[in-house]
């Protein structure tokens, strides 16, 4: 018996709703590799219809031009990539192992190879899609400094931690466990987990004394 999709398809003679879902999947794939492999600038709509199986009318059907194309589905990419639900696992109770387990998780996002290229690839175009750089950071890293700085709201009223400007504190962290890493992946270069691991030890013990609540008998007196 001829399935209902399949009869509505014979009918109509248009894909279904679930074959066009799956064509613009298609499409979007085959464009953000384009783009990432050749540049805007040596990427041609030519060229992402071949790489998605199509005909360039199917393509033109769904995108006007090249800069509609990019526009459309950069953004997606980097929705697509967004994957910070991960960091809402329950952390642990102490700070310091909340802080070490997000710092991972940041380190983990700086090195991603598809995130190194959507990070290359706004870098590269920055001049001239702005939006593209600016919606870049805010999808891939904004979310991250949120969760530091929910963390760090919730140890403050707990008296745990003492911290001036909680926003700028979580960024400083952010930084201080990301943002070498995602430069060094920007140029090929790794360092190894077991180096990693050293650095992000060093950052939340170095950033713990920082924020650190402290006694009266436990601060080091002012240098007259």
């Amino acid at each position: 018996m001829e399935s209902k999709a399949g009869s509505e398809r014979s009918r109509a003679g248009r894909p279904t709703s679930v074959e066009a879902a799956q064509l613009t999947e298609r499409l979007r794939r085959a464009a953000v590799d384009t783009f990432l492999q050749y540049g805007y600038d040596g990427t041609t709509m030519e060229a992402v219809a071949q790489a998605a199986g199509v005909t360039k009318s199917t393509l033109y059907g769904r995108y006007a031009d090249k800069r509609t194309l990019f526009l459309a589905v950069s953004a997606w990419a980097l929705t697509r990539q967004e994957r910070d639900e991960r960091v809402l696992e329950p952390l642990p109770e102490d700070l310091a192992g909340s802080l070490t387990v997000i710092a991972r998780s940041i380190l983990a996002r700086s090195v991603d190879p598809d995130i190194v290229r959507l990070s290359r690839m706004a870098i590269a175009e920055s001049e001239r899609f702005p939006e593209f750089a600016a919606s870049s950071q805010a999808v891939t890293w904004s979310p991250r400094i949120q969760v530091i700085m929910d963390l760090l709201d919730r140890h403050e009223r707990a008296g745990a931690v003492v911290v001036g400007d909680v926003e700028m504190a979580a960024e400083q962290f952010f930084a201080m466990v990301g943002a070498m890493p995602a430069w060094l992946a920007a140029y090929g270069i790794y360092r190894t987990p077991e180096v990693e691991e050293q650095h992000i030890q060093h950052a939340v013990g170095l950033f713990l004394n920082g924020v650190l609540a402290r006694k009266d008998s436990d601060r080091r007196p002012e240098k007259g």
